[in-house]
């Protein structure tokens, strides 16, 4: 039998009881994101349906898996030709799915815990240096000088990102209610609905109040005509439709803007968390604070943001040291 590929009837075998119940404690207990449970949920699906498709819909049981089996359907994946992110991350999820069961003394033990994640290159995130960065706020801010509600739009969201490290979903997320201008900060739902507090720079307050002038007309206009039902006026950016921006608005408005700039850089929404990152360790900012300015649950994932740091740490050795 070939396990690599699933037909389209075990593709379909349903969501066995276990895991529906552990994505509904996801959802209410720990209170994850739609788009974290999705993966949560596509991956477990794929993980049964391979565990019925080696033996059988109804031949195994959760409290009988091994490691074995686990190591199995890492194997399988990897001859599927998923990437080790991918494969690490399907890891994850059963983990832990089996984390989950063992608490609840569903199973006697956790097969998965015994089983190593693949090693994952340590790449470094694509991002602006500092001549770039200027450059591309220059363009930004000479578009906006149109005054065209998405140019001024742009500009904001783009002095935003720039400003403060906010994540895609973040900045599409603030609301009018998270946003104080007069004390320059924003409050930010990140990963697993964490709030925090991030502070505003001088650019970025004037291109948000240069914005909410042109949202407010915008809304005024809307609100007059057959789409006002779908005006969304407690989300700060908005599409020129009166809705909240899309995903894909912010993805398309920023890119387009960096590939002025940058061509060929291979640059995404994400670069702009990046290099808000990278400016600060590269300039000396403490690791713990750009770790709460990140919203990062952990240290390790800031770190990485440390290869720009070389040259100034050699900079520091010279000055510092009697025999450098």
């Amino acid at each position: 039998m070939n396990t690599d590929s699933p037909s389209p009837a075990e593709s379909e075998t349903p969501l066995p009881v276990e895991i529906g119940e552990f994505l509904t404690h996801l959802e209410k207990e720990r209170d994850l994101s739609p788009n974290t449970l999705q993966a949560y949920r596509r991956d477990l699906r794929e993980f049964a349906s391979w565990l019925a498709a080696t033996h059988g819909i109804a031949g195994w049981e959760w409290n009988e898996l091994t490691r074995t089996n686990i190591r199995g359907y890492m194997a399988h994946l990897t001859r599927r030709g998923l990437a080790k992110r991918s494969i690490a991350r399907q890891l994850s999820a059963v983990r832990s799915f089996y984390r989950w069961m063992h608490r609840d003394e569903r199973v006697d033990v956790n097969p998965a815990r015994a089983v190593g994640s693949p090693k994952l290159p340590r790449t470094l995130p694509a991002y602006l240096d500092r001549t770039q960065a200027e450059t591309l706020m220059q363009h930004a801010a000479t578009r906006a000088q149109s005054l065209e509600f998405t140019d001024v739009r742009n500009l904001a969201m783009l002095e935003l990102f720039y400003s403060s490290g906010l994540r895609l979903s973040e900045l599409r997320g603030v609301d009018l209610a998270d946003l104080d201008l007069v004390s320059q900060q924003v409050k930010v739902r990140g990963k697993g609905r964490k709030e925090r507090i991030v502070p505003l720079g001088d650019h970025a307050q004037r291109a948000l109040r240069n914005y909410l002038v042109k949202r407010d007309a915008l809304i005024a206009q809307a609100s007059g005509g057959a789409v006002g039902r779908r005006v969304a006026r407690g989300a700060v950016f908005l599409s020129e439709r009166g809705a909240r921006i899309s995903a894909r608005a912010v993805q398309h408005a920023m890119v387009t803007l960096m590939s002025a700039v940058s061509e060929g850089a291979d640059l995404t929404t994400h670069s702009l968390r990046h290099t808000f990152a990278t400016h600060l360790v590269d300039a000396g900012a403490d690791l713990r604070a750009v770790q709460e300015l990140l919203g990062h649950a952990s240290i390790s994932t800031t770190q990485i943001y440390t290869h720009t740091s070389v040259d100034r740490l050699k900079k520091v050795y010279r000055q510092a040291h009697p025999r450098a």
